[in-house]
């Protein structure tokens, strides 16, 4: 399994400079290291010095590249579906659909891209992956997919199960799917069997993103108030989809204290400027990646004291809701909504009080 780095921030505060030192930095030290660009354009090349390819290509010792290209993904999958569905279908409907055809359509990129990146992740031939993606709240959805779509399983399946409409067609779905899949699967089989293969994937992803030695981000700005700003919203947007941030590059600038005081208590490195293809004086600023920060978790739970404890830094109450419509409760906090399975002891419970001071929403049962 691979450590996945990803860098957050503002437009122009430097985040593919900082992705490529990373990346150098690791292959400098004996890590098989795949560097991952999801913008196509020629920027990820020019910086490297080197021709990058929608296929994995070593540049240099330990470092490959590799930049993404939504068209080509998508003609990958959709080849996929058609022979998962020439296997299961007496009369395949989707021959003639060819993948060359397919457009992209808003959302497709952030989900094929984090396929890509599971793909590279389970070929254990990379000990980094370092994405460089758009770095804002596009990337943290395309982080927090497991955990929205394990919801939407959890939820309609339940949904479906009790409804009206599944209880008329549970009667039909066997001989149906006999006849046309050649399988015997019966209502339960329908709801059950496919939907827990792929809450095993979900988990999967769910508990990567939980672990900061798997998965972990790093906040990159400059010295200017707003990429300061957008920094500190992404920040507690990241908790929002369980993402930890473990530190701050402060690019171009010097680490002030009023600057280390709004990114308290995470550790804020200094990056100095790059002249011309010496990458050697950013490298050696970079932290130590690998090293597990003591910064706070996005959620803990306390069942002692019958609380849960959610981080939010970057925002303040207004700018929190807490929600309970169910088993779950739902927090919402700048554009991004967390609905959160609580452990059995307190599933189901009203919520008795809410505060949220210091950066953290706590919530008690």
């Amino acid at each position: 399994m691979s450590l996945i780095l990803t860098f957050l921030g503002k437009g122009g505060s430097g985040r593919t400079t900082m992705a490529i030192a990373a990346a150098k930095k690791f292959a400098s030290s004996e890590k098989r290291v795949l560097l991952v660009g999801q913008d196509p354009g020629p920027t990820l090349g020019l910086l490297l010095g080197a021709t990058t390819s929608n296929s994995p290509t070593e540049i240099t010792s330990n470092l490959s590249v590799v930049q993404l290209f939504s068209t080509i993904m998508l003609e990958q999958s959709w080849e996929q579906i058609k022979e998962l569905e020439a296997k299961y279908l007496r009369s395949p409907t989707l021959k003639n659909v060819y993948g060359q055809e397919l457009g992209i359509l808003p959302g497709m990129d952030s989900a094929l891209a984090l396929n890509a990146i599971r793909e590279y992740d389970k070929s254990e031939r990379y000990d980094i992956i370092v994405y460089d993606g758009p770095g804002d709240n596009n990337t943290l959805r395309m982080m927090g997919i497991p955990e929205v779509l394990s919801w939407y399983v959890r939820r309609f399946r339940k949904v479906l199960g009790d409804s009206d409409v599944g209880k008329v067609l549970a009667p039909f779905i066997q001989p149906i799917t006999s006849a046309i899949l050649n399988v015997s699967w019966s209502a339960d089989d329908l709801a059950k069997e496919p939907s827990d293969r792929a809450n095993n994937l979900l988990e999967e992803g769910k508990a990567a993103l939980a672990n900061p030695k798997r998965v972990t981000a790093y906040l990159v700005t400059t010295a200017d108030p707003i990429a300061i700003a957008a920094a500190k919203y992404l920040w507690g947007s990241a908790q929002q989809v369980g993402l930890t941030v473990s530190g701050v590059l402060l690019n171009q600038a010097e680490a002030s204290e009023a600057i280390t005081t709004e990114f308290a208590p995470l550790g804020v490195n200094a990056i100095p400027s790059r002249a011309g293809d010496d990458w050697q004086p950013l490298i050696e600023a970079l932290p130590d990646f690998q090293t597990v920060s003591q910064v706070p978790q996005p959620m803990t739970v306390d069942l002692a004291a019958r609380q849960v404890r959610i981080f939010l830094p970057g925002f303040d109450k207004k700018q929190v809701k807490l929600t309970q419509y169910g088993p779950e409760i739902t927090i919402e906090a700048g554009d991004q909504r967390r609905n959160i399975d609580l452990p059995s002891p307190l599933r189901g419970q009203p919520v008795r009080g809410a505060k949220y001071q210091s950066g953290y929403l706590v919530i008690s049962f």
